[in-house]
């Protein structure tokens, strides 16, 4: 063997959710290539053994939703840089498509480096992202790809194509995706590969949709977009069309299970029952929800129906474990109900189901025979009560968090060992990176305040 991590508890989310009290992964050439219980060191000799004494050892968690450039806009909006926003249109005028304008190709690259770095200390190895910048379309998400690959995690990237100022920008940004895809999907060996994103049904035409859905036929490759993530995308919709968004979406041709919905926040039951018709996959956002005050989506009316929904950030917070925790409480409130979401649930939705989300839950999301040594072991310094195999999920979900995450492997190579990033220097990641989001801050308080609507009458 490579690496046989040895005598630890080992959350498997296989098909029985099988909790391993005392056991052994053993990894070869990247992959997992056994998975059982005892002493591993009586079976295989290994050049690397991780003692696990207190040790879990899960999947490594899965982000079924980013934007990795989020996280060069961390508490800008309480330091004057921005007017802090009183609802989610003004949300989107005066933050994002404020920083959209003003990003860069070093933005993204800074971003994407920031971004994986601190998924890989928190434990998640793989992403779906996307970028938007009209000012950075043709190649930025080769400057994307280079950051995360640098990390050494993997992520699926896209720009996210929008018709909000122009007709062409919305094909540019199809085209780059286009691109990408056509240049790394294929290779087995990469660990960043695209897919196809759009903004939003209030910001893109039927036109474009069309070409989205039919490129990504054509490649095998999952889109996505926001979908009533604020009401605003319900009452364009209603408008200019007399149908809400997934009727819509419906009419068209869009809805397939390579379709990706983020956020969900504003559906009604004729749209969930849809999604369920059409097998369209969810990204849940709970933070990010919270933090816009949107509201909150129907996800265990969705999770009851069958629909499979995963874990996202949306660019806010990136340690998965707040993440969880946050969708774990989240429903309780809302439906005033504690038994709403139970910790088993949530962790498959970090894990397995997001995993399923991005369509590869073949090759990880579990720690199974066979797939990528895909794996996060966690050595927590604090524990109030006993963690064993009946009281595990609640602890990954009420107790843990990024900083008890002791090391990530990634194809069965170290992300992140003993607490540190093995292949970027994380004191350096940041002195870069703070001067990159300072001169982002310095140009956005110079651009012009654009407070009223600016998009198509689309």
């Amino acid at each position: 063997m490579d690496i046989l991590i040895n005598q630890a508890l080992i959350v498997t989310m296989n098909r029985d959710r099988a909790v391993i009290p005392r056991g052994y992964v053993a990894v070869r050439e990247g992959k997992i290539v056994d998975v059982g219980t005892g002493d591993g060191l009586s079976k295989y000799v290994s050049e690397e053994v991780v003692e696990g004494g207190g040790t879990i050892v899960t999947p490594g968690f899965i982000c079924a939703h980013t934007h990795l450039y989020g996280i060069l806009l961390r508490a800008s909006v309480w330091f004057g840089v921005i007017e802090p926003p009183t609802d989610f249109q003004q949300n989107l005028q005066r933050i994002w498509w404020a920083v959209d304008e003003a990003m860069n190709y070093e933005d993204a690259y800074a971003s994407a480096l920031m971004g994986a770095a601190e998924f890989a200390r928190t434990g998640t190895t793989m992403f779906k992202d996307t970028f938007s910048g009209p000012n950075a379309i043709d190649g930025v998400l080769d400057r994307i790809k280079k950051g995360v690959d640098e990390v050494g995690i993997k992520g699926f990237i896209a720009f996210e194509a929008t018709e909000r100022r122009s007709r062409d920008e919305g094909l540019r940004g199809l085209r780059e995706n286009e691109r990408f895809i056509s240049r790394y999907n294929s290779d087995p060996d990469e660990l960043v590969k695209g897919v196809f994103s759009l903004h939003a049904s209030f910001t893109v035409t039927d036109d474009l949709m069309v070409k989205t859905k039919e490129l990504a036929d054509k490649y095998g490759a999952r889109y996505t977009m926001h979908v009533e993530e604020g009401l605003i995308d319900v009452y364009h919709n209603i408008e200019r069309y007399g149908k809400r968004p997934f009727e819509r979406f419906r009419d068209v041709g869009f809805l397939s299970p390579n379709f990706i919905a983020v956020h969900v926040v504003q559906a009604i039951d004729d749209e969930l029952e849809l999604i369920k018709q059409h097998d369209v996959k969810v990204a849940h956002n709970p933070m990010s929800n919270m933090l816009n005050a949107v509201g909150v989506p129907p996800v265990p009316k969705l999770i009851g129906m069958g629909v499979t929904v995963g874990l996202g950030n949306d660019g806010y917070i990136f340690d998965v474990f707040e993440n969880m925790r946050s969708a774990y409480l989240l429903h309780k409130v809302h439906l005033k109900d504690p038994r709403a979401m139970p910790p088993l649930k949530v962790v498959e939705m970090a894990t397995i189901d997001a995993a399923k989300v991005l369509g590869v839950d073949g090759h990880t999301g579990s720690i199974e025979v066979g797939k990528d040594a895909d794996i996060t072991i966690i050595r927590p310094e604090y524990v109030p009560t006993l963690v064993n195999e009946e009281t595990v999920y609640g602890h990954l979900v009420n107790t843990f968090n990024g900083r008890d995450v002791w090391g990530v492997l990634v194809r069965g190579r170290w992300v992140t060992k003993e607490r540190r990033l093995v292949n970027v220097d994380m004191g350096k990641v940041m002195e870069y990176v703070h001067g990159v989001a300072e001169r982002l801050w310095d140009r956005m308080l110079k651009m012009e305040p654009k407070y009223k609507v600016e998009y198509l009458k689309l």
